[in-house]
């Protein structure tokens, strides 16, 4: 498969990059620094040099794929506008790209909780920024996959992981998002839901089939 990852020198996306050049696809990375070229060459993905928020059709960039995969993040620090630029206007940017280049399948990356608002101002502004990127690419037309994992850490990944539409508060390892991603993406009976992701008990293969 030809897969593009928006966000692709984020965390997950980092991680991603390798899992699925192992299985065997092709992946481009959206990047907005070319000094993060490398890094994606590095882990397996070719860097594609363009800026989300600037661009106002990315479909050029995003070019010939099979599916892609929204990764990007205006991230911790950034304030009220960027949630809005990148978590929102990125992912309906992706769509539209999608749509506009015949490409069918689109997994979120989103997150668990959205509904309850928390934290600072700034957070609750990245919640309903998320929420309405959810609600368009619900209404996109496109086959979608929206995965919700709670809170994510950088430990190892144990590949053990507890998928459900609604799950209690909990954490997960980024490395073990990615894996879910990746086999989202290569299991096309999985189309069409969206799920809370926390760590658990059950291989990923094994929770995912259980869930659909």
């Amino acid at each position: 498969m030809k897969i593009v990852v928006a966000g692709g020198h984020g965390k997950i996306a980092m991680l991603l990059h390798p899992i699925l050049k192992e299985k065997g696809h092709t992946v481009k990375g959206l990047i907005r620094k070319e000094e993060q070229a490398d890094d994606l060459r590095k882990a397996g993905a070719e860097p594609v040099l363009v800026d989300i928020e600037k661009e106002d059709d990315i479909s050029e960039f995003v070019g010939e794929a099979d599916a892609v995969v929204f990764a990007a993040g205006a991230g911790a620090g950034s304030g009220k506008e960027r949630k809005w630029s990148v978590d929102r206007d990125g992912a309906i940017k992706l769509i539209e790209a999608a749509k506009k280049n015949g490409i069918e399948r689109y997994v979120m990356i989103s997150a668990m909780g959205l509904e309850t608002p928390r934290g600072d101002e700034v957070f609750q502004v990245y919640q309903q920024a998320k929420v309405q990127a959810d609600e368009a690419l619900r209404n996109s037309g496109l086959n979608y996959v929206i995965v919700k994992p709670g809170r994510l850490t950088n430990d190892e990944g144990t590949g053990k992981v507890k998928i459900a539409e609604k799950l209690d508060r909990g954490e997960i390892p980024r490395e073990d998002v990615a894996h879910v991603i990746a086999e989202v993406l290569e299991d096309e009976s999985i189309e069409d839901v969206e799920f809370d992701l926390l760590s658990g008990k059950d291989d990923v293969s094994v929770a995912l089939q259980e869930f659909v």
